[in-house]
């Protein structure tokens, strides 16, 4: 028996839903952000990077719910989006006032980082259309009960991103529970997003307001210390090793604390340097701890999205009807391949993510 209640793909339209902004990244290749004369162009965000890997990789039918100002920019997201293949019926459409002084779409510039030199995000994002959704401004009946979903999946950068936006998560979570949804919400703690809105303890109160509607939770062991209240006795803040241990004992701590939450997740990852991590996964569910197979000195081209992908991983498990042990793997596999292509979102096939998981190596394929 599962230990989720997911519904059947026959009563729903949407396989997965996601709320969230998707800005443009902007990369400077292997230069720097301060130096760059030309940049490639990506769209990504942490809640919309679940949607396209479970569509592009997995083949599910997938929306997003997110707010763009209508100008070429604007446009420019949504062709990007739409070649990753996920439906945007439900994207609020902003006008645009020629400046950007009511509405505008968000930068991110990022730096992959190599070696010593680690990764770089610089964000350009306030006043966004997203980050001024408000309740009401989305029919959740029409996602959630008219369209159906099997799964609605939101996360901490999405409630951080503005005033109302975590009125706006509550909305949509109370809204997919009366119908029959899962609801899975990534903690991904950003100290720059919530420095205008109380810091680590307005983070906290939100994702704890929110945290009896979900039934899958991501998170770290930051993200469950800062963005949940968590004290942890010898946390690494540095990441240079991996202890499953510390893991456990927050799990222990959220589950007795909120009993609704069916599985929480995460990534482990040993920072060895930019482009060489030690790379595993940890699963609690159904009462036991389940740990992906650990992948040391997982050579990494572009480490952001990693996460991301390890989430659509997870979720497609769960949706497929495989067990939390497998469920860990796929999240675990389909996050590392994700990490060995350029922009936020995964370049993987489900075909490269199963063999991956039975353990097939880099050898040339002909």
């Amino acid at each position: 028996m599962s230990i989720l209640a997911i519904r059947p793909a026959s009563e729903c339209l949407w396989d997965e839903v996601s709320l969230g902004e998707v800005m443009l990244r902007l990369d400077p290749g292997d230069a720097r952000i301060h130096t760059a004369r030309s940049f490639t162009v990506w769209e990504g965000g942490g809640e919309y990077n679940v949607a396209r890997g479970l569509r592009r990789c997995f083949g599910l039918r997938t929306a997003l719910v997110s707010a763009f100002t209508d100008n070429p920019v604007g446009r420019l997201l949504e062709d990007l989006i739409l070649q990753g293949g996920v439906d945007m019926r439900h994207v609020v459409w902003r006008p645009f006032d020629g400046l950007g002084r009511e509405a505008r779409n968000g930068l991110n510039f990022t730096e992959r980082g190599f070696g010593v030199r680690g990764a770089v995000g610089c964000s350009d994002r306030g006043h966004t259309a997203a980050s001024q959704l408000k309740p009401g401004d989305v029919d959740w009946e029409a996602v959630f009960r008219r369209e159906g979903a099997r799964w609605f999946h939101c996360g901490g950068i999405f409630a951080a991103i503005g005033e109302h936006t975590p009125e706006v998560a509550l909305e949509a979570m109370q809204c997919a529970k009366a119908n029959g949804t899962v609801v899975s919400y990534d903690l991904n703690f950003r100290p720059s997003l919530w420095k205008a809105y109380g810091g680590s303890r307005r983070a906290i109160e939100v994702n704890r307001s929110l945290a009896p509607f979900i039934d899958v939770m991501i998170g770290n062991e930051e993200d469950f210390t800062k963005a949940f209240g968590f004290e942890v006795p010898d946390l690494d803040e540095h990441c240079s090793k991996l202890d499953p241990a510390n893991f456990r004992k927050m799990i222990a701590r959220a589950v007795a604390e909120f009993p609704n939450l069916k599985a929480v997740a995460t990534t482990l990852r040993a920072v060895k340097t930019a482009t060489v991590n030690d790379w595993g996964a940890i699963l609690y569910a159904g009462g036991e701890y389940c740990e992906a197979k650990l992948r040391p000195g997982l050579e990494i081209l572009d480490r952001v999205g990693g996460g991301d992908s390890f989430a659509s991983g997870l979720i497609y498990g769960f949706l497929a009807g495989k067990g939390p042990a497998e469920a860990v793997e796929y999240g675990a596999a389909h996050g590392a391949l994700a990490m060995t292509t350029p922009g936020d979102t995964s370049m993987a096939t489900r075909a490269e993510v199963e063999a991956l998981v039975k353990g097939g190596s880099a050898r040339v394929q002909r």
